[in-house]
């Protein structure tokens, strides 16, 4: 299917000195998203396309030839699920998108389950799976283990693409794509996402969803992107450092409720106490990083919530019902979008163009 295989042109020392921005071209087979591993390897097309091809699936869904359809596209293909770190909604959207698109799909979210705890390496494990499947989607503890599986597997008997599920604190890239859906769909009749002002609230330091939204953001003109958390939790320098070579508008702020007003879009995120060493935010109120129903009336009219979850009290359970509350429409979005993506990697897009045609002719 594939001719090209830019990863095994290049040294695994070589390509470890390379930025986010410049291991995107190796990602790619002909031209066309292989492996998903940062959120730093799409360009704007991409994204345009990704999101076009999701709403189609969408509306292709809806009926039963059209989910018959969809299950018949990839149903040669198998898929592993390689999920080390827990997970509910994006292990549960990745199982759900492969059923929709007819891949079968397979687990290991245990290592004491696998041969890892007779000593065998990762990298062995992984290798293994790639034995037995078309396709591993992997969440793993360790930063930048995906990218050294992809490329240790591009440079195998056996290359299969790798979809980073969540990668250490630093990258998720396919929450960053449902991310960037929700918010064009939030806000299609409001001229795009273009011009916006989104805050990012929370754990910023170690939250992998925000620093891959974040730079994505960065392909829309105009967006101006709020960090805003304590001191100890804020964004990290090396995303502030990218944002401020792109020139984009920014502002980190300890104060939340002055910023409410001004936004159209608030991204709230949970304190992530498990990479805590000594349980150091666990003793921290994080309260006034809370949105609760009172915040409602300081929020425009048609700004949107999201989060990425799980949640624990940093959005209060009554917000759920306003209609700019859009994280479970979000969490939906990730089974659609995760699909296109599947169908996009194995190049079987068109068939979605030309049977989605038909549809609304």
């Amino acid at each position: 299917m594939y001719r090209d295989n830019p990863l095994k042109k290049i040294s695994w020392r070589g390509f470890q000195k390379l930025t986010p921005k410049e291991k995107g071209p190796y990602f790619l087979r002909d031209r066309r998203p292989y492996h998903v591993l940062t959120a730093q390897q799409f360009d704007r097309s991409m994204l345009e396309r990704i999101c076009d091809l999701t709403t189609k699936i969408r509306m292709i869904g809806k009926t039963k030839g059209g989910i018959h359809f969809l299950q018949d596209l990839l149903s040669e293909k198998r898929a592993m699920l390689y999920f080390v770190q827990p997970s509910t909604r994006t292990f549960l959207s990745f199982y759900a998108a492969c059923q929709m698109v007819g891949i079968e799909p397979a687990e290991v979210r245990d290592t004491t389950t696998s041969s890892e705890v007779k000593g065998e390496s990762p990298e062995d494990t992984v290798r293994t799976f790639s034995s037995y499947f078309d396709m591993i989607i992997m969440r793993h503890p360790v930063g930048g283990f995906a990218e050294r599986i992809a490329w240790l597997l591009s440079n195998s008997n056996r290359p299969v693409p790798v979809l980073n599920a969540g990668s250490g604190k630093d990258q998720h890239p396919t929450q960053a794509l449902l991310d960037i859906y929700t918010l064009q769909r939030s806000f299609e009749n409001r001229g795009g996402i273009e011009g916006k002002k989104i805050a990012f609230v929370g754990d910023l330091a170690r939250g992998r969803t925000v620093r891959s939204l974040a730079t994505v953001l960065l392909l829309y003109p105009g967006v101006k992107q709020y960090f805003v958390g304590p001191k100890e939790l804020q964004i990290g320098e090396d995303i502030v450092g990218v944002l401020e070579k792109a020139g984009t508008e920014f502002e980190i702020c300890e104060d939340f409720e002055p910023v409410i007003p001004e936004i159209d879009a608030i991204y709230m995120t949970r304190i992530q106490d498990e990479w805590d060493t000594s349980h150091e935010s666990r003793l921290m109120d994080t309260s006034r990083y809370h949105f609760t129903a009172r915040h409602l009336k300081m929020l425009k009219a048609d700004a949107v919530i999201l989060h990425p979850l799980p949640r624990r009290k940093e959005i209060a359970v009554e917000v759920d019902s306003d209609p700019r509350a859009v994280y479970w429409r979000q969490v939906r979005n990730g089974m659609w979008v995760r699909a296109a993506l599947m169908l996009t990697v194995f190049d079987r897009d068109g068939e979605i163009d030309r049977y989605h045609e038909d549809l609304v002719s």
